[in-house]
């Protein structure tokens, strides 16, 4: 998944697909596309309904003929078919016009850490159905450091950690390339889920799909943290009854339903700083770890990482679309190669 900064700057424009959301940045015009991976099907006659933010509205309020799908998981694609024709809608008529007029049309495309073939090759095939004659994976943590403006370029450490839905990715990086790095298939549905588990069985409520984050948001001030509010209202359905109910939450009780799937990535952290050159290490300890990523906005988790590492959290300014501003940036040509010249003999 190596690819030269040149032949990213031959591309016309990039795709940054996500389990959560989808993101096209098109060369000279920008961020056209910022919209949730999520399409609404009609199972009776295969017609697409509703795609981004209009089909995931739809989720779980839907009658039995119409299926609302995720074409992406885990950062791969599962359904070629789909997701193109998810993204052919997110693009609208115009934008597809004008890249069809570009002669031998190259597109660039994130890829997770260590992705298998299979699953490249599926990203592959999903833009050559749009059009593309040439396809260049690049790595997302690196797209993210590049977006963030770390400085991936110099002889010096970086470690990025791009918290997704699906997955949670942390590398250390130097010299443009990536020294060491994990991958944990632990994100923020995770912490949803943990969150929707403990209201069943502590509280015995359904929470509904679309809750979980209002959820997250109402313990803002200090977030997750003991800080916060020690307490907040939930609306949801009675396991038992069926009907609607409220329930007072003790925010402390959510703090430890969500600490299992957040010390996994602990543990990820862990990892990669133990397979570090102890040099890079050393820089870490006053650059510390830059946070992107959608989850990486969950309200005190920049806090606990703080408190488990012992070094620096940073969000970056605009998390969510750090990927897909760094792959931008490398079509654009806004990012030099470090040049090495060779000592003369």
């Amino acid at each position: 998944m190596t690819v030269s900064l040149e032949q990213l700057r031959r591309c016309h424009f990039a795709v940054d697909l996500g389990a959560a959301r989808t993101r096209v940045y098109v060369k000279g015009v920008g961020l056209v596309v910022d919209q949730p991976s999520t399409a609404a099907v009609n199972t009776r006659t295969g017609g697409l309904i509703a795609v981004g933010e209009f089909a995931e509205k739809m989720t779980g309020r839907t009658p039995d003929y119409i299926k609302v799908v995720r074409p992406v998981a885990g950062g791969t694609v599962v359904d070629i078919e789909m997701a193109q024709r998810m993204l052919r809608h997110l693009l609208g008529d115009k934008m597809r016009r004008m890249l069809r007029r570009k002669p031998r049309l190259r597109a660039a495309a994130c890829a997770p850490h260590d992705a298998d073939p299979l699953a490249q090759r599926a990203t592959i095939e999903t833009l050559v159905g749009l059009g593309a004659r040439r396809v260049e994976l690049v790595d997302t943590l690196i797209a993210a450091a590049v977006g963030c403006g770390l400085p991936v370029e110099r002889p010096e450490a970086t470690m990025i950690m791009v918290c997704g839905a699906a997955a949670t990715q942390v590398a250390v990086l130097s010299l443009g390339s990536i020294v060491t790095a994990d991958r944990m298939p632990v994100g923020g549905e995770a912490v949803d889920h943990a969150i929707v588990q403990h209201l069943r069985h502590e509280h015995g409520l359904i929470l509904p799909t679309q809750s979980v984050r209002p959820l997250q948001l109402a313990l803002s001030g200090n977030g997750l943290t003991p800080h916060g509010p020690a307490s907040t209202e939930i609306h949801g359905r009675d396991v038992a009854t069926g009907l609607a109910r409220s329930v007072r939450v003790d925010t402390a009780a959510v703090r430890g339903a969500i600490q299992t799937p957040l010390t996994a990535v602990l543990d990820g952290i862990g990892r990669v700083l133990r397979d570090c050159p102890p040099d890079l290490v050393a820089d870490l300890a006053d650059r510390g770890i830059m946070m992107v990523g959608g989850s990486a906005l969950l309200p005190g988790f920049d806090q606990m990482l703080r408190q488990a590492t012992r070094m620096p959290v940073h969000i970056a300014e605009r998390p969510d679309i750090c990927a897909a501003q760094g792959l931008g940036a490398m079509l654009e040509g806004r990012i030099e190669p470090l040049v090495l010249d060779p000592l003369a003999a």
